[in-house]
């Protein structure tokens, strides 16, 4: 996986240094005018910044350095953004921590400022920031893990507070319509992820007609072709759309919802036409665990929505359900993938394996065996703590052979050899949980985890229980968008259980841009509860 400090495929970044010639010299200055481009733009419309900023969460692949210190251009976005943000309301925020303190010094007082809000995660964002720091010491202060932790957590939560404080247009404010503004955040939001979503969708779509710039020979093989987009490998594709194709068909939903005249508008084109390429784009880079997430919350979003889509999404899964027991090949396929004992679920069936090995033992000493058990290995550190129990490769039954087992060890070396699958060292242990304890330690896997289990009580108090209507309040008018955010983090979910859903820039950055707007829309709806109750 990518970071500030790491480069997966040279061919697919831009690289500038100080001194690397004519090609890295115009590389700097074409940079140097996008940034300066960039601040004008976000002092004039810190908005329309944030909205540029979402729409290029790919830009991390175009990297270059500061006095040595590697950036992407999406680390600079950030950082730009915020700091206008941070100027803007520094006599603000100053106030609100001078309140504080005195509300910290004196509870009983009746002192609110009404500008001052809590965020939404706010407890468990400090806690993040302390434990990945930590992480970054277990990891011996090295500049990958400096870079990963800036780039995988320091930076995607000031896009979370970005995102938390959008500002509305003039226009809006004067005319005060609540509602409006309130839904005018949310398509701030949802339509630069569409932009996205549509950019590296139409690259997939073309790359798989024509093979064109996908750098690895079996990927660009017509035979085998799996497409990349912009990225270094096709499980990216996968990682990158498949939540974003849920949050679309929420959004979708709700504009279905919105209209009271059974017309088509452009709305409903638009979106329809990017989730429809964006779940060919996810097929045609054949990541399975993408499909499988996707379904799923295709699933679950059936199942929660309205009467009649629920009854026909039950019928669905019963047809698919009695169509995946009927037909024999389609049977064994999914087994096969259910067990992981295809090709694919072995490796990650090793990995997983060497991996508890490397957290449960550690040198010979239990003390060390139980600091790795509680801290992990440190960020940017698990290649090198998993080396020593390391398997070069393992024997991979291809052929189905019930008595591979025996074979293997009375045959030859040539069926040996034939049957002999080598298994490389990962950066990540490729499945959620182990991903963030490996990386973050028990703490931060644990509080990842609530993290996840928060996100989904709030929003399912949000929707609340359509058909008796309990917690279903008139003003909760994004229902299918809350929903849509909810199947997208089960779809996270399912596809990290193989994979490495969060440890990328832009995946990181799309992770709390998740949690920002669920955020928002609890708010808001608070805001209206609260407005109706006086």
């Amino acid at each position: 996986m990518e970071h500030g400090t790491r480069v997966k495929n040279k061919k697919a970044t831009v690289r500038c240094f100080v001194n690397c010639g004519d090609v890295g010299n115009m590389s700097t200055i074409l940079i140097i005018l996008f940034l300066i481009s960039y601040l004008i733009l976000a002092k004039i419309r810190l908005d329309w910044a944030v909205m540029f900023l979402i729409a290029a969460l790919p830009s991390y692949l175009i990297r270059f350095s500061v006095f040595s210190i590697p950036f992407t251009l999406l680390e600079a976005m950030i950082l730009i953004s915020f700091i206008i943000w941070l100027i803007a309301n520094l006599r603000q925020i100053i106030n609100n921590l001078k309140l504080k303190i005195k509300l910290l010094k004196n509870p009983k007082s009746e002192i609110r400022n009404p500008k001052s809000e809590r965020y939404p995660f706010d407890i468990e964002i400090i806690l993040l920031l302390i434990i990945s720091f930590i992480a970054v010491a277990v990891a011996g202060f090295s500049d990958s893990a400096l870079g990963i932790w800036k780039a995988y957590f320091f930076e995607p939560v000031l896009v979370f507070i970005l995102v938390m404080n959008l500002p509305l247009p003039p226009s809006l404010l004067r005319r005060g319509n609540e509602k409006e503004c309130r839904y005018n955040i949310l398509e701030k939001i949802l339509w630069p992820l569409a932009i996205s979503a549509l950019a590296v969708s139409v690259f997939a779509i073309y790359q798989k007609f024509t093979g064109a710039f996908i750098f690895n020979e079996l990927w660009a093989a017509e035979e085998t072709r799996r497409v990349t987009s912009f990225f270094g490998y096709p499980n990216a594709v996968g990682l990158y759309l498949g939540p974003l194709v849920l949050i679309f068909i929420g959004w979708l939903s709700h504009q279905i919802y919105a209209i009271k005249r059974r017309v088509i508008s452009y709305k409903l084109l638009v979106i329809s036409f990017i989730i429809i390429i964006s779940v060919f784009s996810i097929y045609f880079a054949k990541s399975e665990g993408a499909l499988i997430g996707v379904a799923a919350g295709i699933a679950i979003f059936g199942l929660f929505a309205d009467r009649r889509i629920r009854w026909a999404m039950i019928t669905l899964i019963f047809v698919a359900g009695l169509g995946i027991i009927m037909s024999q090949p389609v049977r064994n396929y999914t087994f096969k993938k259910i067990t992981l004992t295809d090709l694919s679920g072995e490796i990650r069936k090793q990995q997983w394996k060497e991996t508890w090995q490397m957290m449960t033992h550690c040198g010979d000493t239990r003390f060390c065996a139980i600091t790795r058990f509680i801290f992990g290995t440190g960020l940017a550190n698990y290649k090198e703590a998993v080396l020593p129990y390391h398997q070069e490769g393992i024997f991979f039954n291809k052929d189905n052979d019930p008595d591979f087992r025996r074979k293997i060890v009375i045959f030859d070396d040539q069926y040996r050899a034939e049957h002999w699958q080598p298994v490389e060292i990962y950066l990540y242990p490729h499945n959620i949980f182990l991903n963030f304890w490996t990386e973050l330690g028990l703490a931060g896997m644990l509080l990842f985890l609530w993290v996840f289990i928060k996100f989904w009580i709030i929003g399912f108090k949000i929707i609340g229980n359509w058909k008796l209507e309990i917690g279903n309040l008139n003003t909760v008018k994004e229902k299918y968008i809350v929903l849509g955010l909810l199947c997208s983090m089960i779809a996270i979910t399912i596809h990290g259980l193989v994979d490495v859903p969060y440890f990328k820039n832009d995946l990181a950055v799309m992770f709390f841009i998740l949690i920002a707007i669920i955020g928002l829309i609890n708010l808001n709806n608070k805001k209206l509860c609260s407005a109706k109750k006086q």
